[in-house]
């Protein structure tokens, strides 16, 4: 199990809908964490997986036809890893 499985086990407000965490993809805690997560969530995330790999996730998420992200959600990271994660 990774961290991030386990760092979401801790958290079951973010994936409220989903018994087996031990399932979970690394695209899909990224996509609950930036959504629905507190700031504090988020930084967690972001110290287990790296920035840049955060990045990397929420890039590839929002440059497809299907999009999972609130739109404030989409404006802001995209201006936060344009600067902190280049």
């Amino acid at each position: 199990m990774s961290n991030l499985q386990e760092f979401i086990k801790q958290k079951p407000y973010l994936i409220w809908y989903v018994k087996d965490f031990d399932r979970l993809s690394e695209e899909s805690i990224v996509e609950h964490v930036l959504n629905y997560g507190d700031w504090d969530d988020v930084q967690t995330l972001i110290k287990i997986a790296g920035i840049k790999k955060v990045a990397e996730i929420f890039r590839k998420q929002t440059v497809g036809p299907r999009l999972n992200y609130y739109p404030q959600i989409v404006n802001y990271f995209k201006l936060y890893f344009n600067e902190y994660a280049k």
